[in-house]
């Protein structure tokens, strides 16, 4: 199946590790057989833009993977998928992650499941968004924009919509999504991030939870160089603490099997998270 990734942090941060641990995810590691090849992406946001960077083919085999690894400009929100192709043909415009702009900010949706009939299902007609492509998770993102929209053209004057309202439209699709098949997905709206667990194939091949696994990552100065071992170069900030230089970061990641060797808290079925500044705020 898809591999999901998703970092928040409190302040800009490099993600390198993680993204080449998600690649590797491209092959089987007993048999070296290809079991992610259809393509990845990865999205990171700088405000309310993105910047996205997709290609169609297998994440372990890409040079620009390697190039993103040393070069990828900090961030406070990433979004990363690789592909299995299930639905859709092996094309740039089939490739996760998917964006559209909405409100003056730019969305992004990564999506990793099987939405089975969604382009011919009334339930999700699309009106104003529509896919470039023909999988059913660029369908499923369209729709749920337009679901959004409402909200978001109501808002003046540059604020955003409340986050309540947004959530409770999240989860309403989410649950309608889960009707069609395994429905985990990361999207942002660029204020915050929304992960649903389903559930996915495990190692058993069984199609069962969880879909979604969590970890947050607190640091300080003394515990800097543990997390750097482990992928996450961090940003410095200066608090004025008995007059010396402290290090302050946070960071979630949201990731589809565990990327460490460290204690990930797998995500319940059915819950949708709300990640904002490297803190799980819902």
């Amino acid at each position: 199946m898809c591999e999901l990734l998703a970092i928040s942090s409190q302040l800009a941060t490099h993600t390198g590790f993680s993204l080449k641990k998600l690649a590797s995810h491209s092959y089987y590691d007993n048999q070296q057989k290809i079991s992610n090849p259809d393509g990845w992406g990865v999205a990171y946001y700088e405000d309310n833009d993105v910047t996205l960077l997709r290609e169609p083919q297998a994440a372990s085999e890409s040079k620009l993977v390697r190039f993103i690894e040393k070069n990828i400009q900090p961030t406070k929100l990433l979004i990363s998928h690789i592909r299995k192709a299930t639905d859709g043909t092996l094309a740039l415009k089939n490739t996760h992650p998917f964006r559209r702009e909405l409100g003056g900010c730019m969305h992004v949706f990564a999506h990793n499941g099987d939405a089975k009939g969604i382009q011919q299902n009334p339930q999700f007609k699309t009106q104003r968004f529509q896919p470039l492509g023909d999988t059913d998770s660029e369908h499923a993102f369209c729709h749920l924009l337009d679901q959004l929209a409402a909200l978001w053209k109501n808002s003046k004057n540059g604020q955003l919509p409340a986050l309540s309202a947004r959530h409770e439209i999240v989860c309403e699709f989410a649950e309608k999504l889960s009707k069609l098949g395994p429905a985990n997905f990361l999207y942002a709206d660029s204020d915050v991030l929304f992960a649903h667990a389903d559930k996915r194939t495990q190692e058993d091949g069984i199609i069962k939870p969880p879909g979604l696994y969590r970890l947050t990552r607190r640091c300080n100065r003394e515990t800097q160089q543990s997390l750097v071992r482990n992928g996450v170069t961090l940003t410095r900030t200066r608090a004025k603490t008995d007059s010396k230089e402290a290090l302050q970061q946070q960071v979630t990641i949201l990731a589809s099997v565990p990327l460490t060797e460290e204690e990930w808290l797998p995500v319940q079925q059915g819950e949708v998270l709300i990640v904002a500044n490297g803190k799980i705020i819902a």
